[in-house]
């Protein structure tokens, strides 16, 4: 972590990007767990977030539920590249974008409320762009919560499990994912001007959260941090080559390596992108992320697979998914 961060602005950062309590003052519950006031709270998100330390107090969505997105890259030519991004993070439903080490050097996901949506968005980028475009839908997520220790202390989190059956979305539950996902004002009562976006008053905007949370369809809950301005920018995507199968038995192992901040399963394009298992690791220098790398290799199931490292140069765009069809996902 940055060594300016005071030890209370690095506690804000670091515990509490997930399961913070969702409850009318969700601040001034962090406050007195860190042993200072809820205005304070506030005060320092506010400045955390005008120094792009973090993009938003709110949620990560479980992928393919309330809407569809899917993983994409084009191959860009070095003379094209910024002109491509351009392109690429015009349209609506973009929401992270990446330039990384490899021929399909541009990467990106479209989000949507269905599936029309993404694809309308993947024929758009071709068209204005005149370059082929990888569509790599999720297939199994292993570990998608993306939350990670910032103290560099590696240890496996275990995935987040549902605590009840998933029921039925409505327009309401899409728009209240759509806020969570924006992100939530950073106020005293965070969850009070909710009624205009999602119709819902405090307490129904509060309830709903709960059960999206325990339904799985909310996979965290807290401070969403920009880690590459807090110093961790050797992070690498690293794709194995495995047969579906194999890959879904592999997947849970790869995801529970100390180190591992993301972890899924996604379709192969036969001839062009023959990989299915995916992995990302975040590291503060290469020689870190390699390390974690390298007992990621020592797998049983992994020994000896075939596997490309596409570590990031340039972060496009960081932000929440387009969710609710009525909204956009915030710049």
């Amino acid at each position: 972590m940055t060594a300016d961060l005071t030890d209370i602005d690095a506690a804000l950062l670091n515990d509490f990007q997930r399961d913070v309590p969702v409850v009318a003052r969700p601040f001034a519950a962090i406050g007195a767990q860190v042993g200072i006031g809820e205005d304070e709270v506030v005060a320092r998100l506010r400045a955390l977030a005008e120094r792009s330390a973090i993009s938003r107090f709110g949620a990560t969505c479980r992928p393919n539920t309330a809407g569809a997105s899917t993983l994409a890259a084009v191959a860009a030519p070095d003379w094209g590249v910024e002109r491509t991004a351009e392109i690429i993070n015009a349209q609506t439903g973009v929401n992270h974008s990446y330039l990384r080490e490899h021929t399909w050097n541009i990467w990106f996901v479209a989000t949507g409320p269905d599936r029309d949506h993404v694809d309308r968005v993947l024929h758009a980028i071709e068209a204005q762009t005149g370059l082929r475009v990888l569509d790599l839908p999720l297939i199994v997520p292993f570990n998608i919560d993306l939350g990670f220790d910032l103290s560099g202390r590696r240890a496996a989190r275990p995935p987040r499990r549902r605590t009840a059956p998933p029921g039925p979305l409505d327009a309401q539950d899409r728009r209240l994912m759509q806020a969570l996902s924006s992100g939530l004002p950073l106020t005293s009562r965070p969850f009070a001007g909710l009624t205009e976006a999602c119709g819902l008053d405090e307490a129904a905007a509060l309830d709903r959260t709960a059960r999206l949370i325990d339904e799985g369809y909310v996979t965290r809950f807290g401070v969403i941090v920009r880690h590459r301005a807090l110093g961790w920018r050797a992070n690498a995507m690293v794709v194995w080559e495995l047969p579906p199968d194999r890959a879904a038995e592999v997947g849970p192992d790869l995801a529970a390596v100390p180190g591992v901040t993301l972890c899924y399963q996604r379709r192969a394009v036969p001839g062009v992108w023959p990989y299915t298992l995916y992995c990302m690791i975040h590291g503060r220098s290469r020689d870190e992320a390699m390390a974690v790398l390298d007992d990621a290799r020592a797998l049983p199931g992994l020994r000896g697979v075939a596997h490309d490292i596409l570590f990031s140069l340039r972060c496009f765009r960081q932000t929440g998914a387009l969710i609710d069809p009525t909204a956009k996902a915030q710049p």
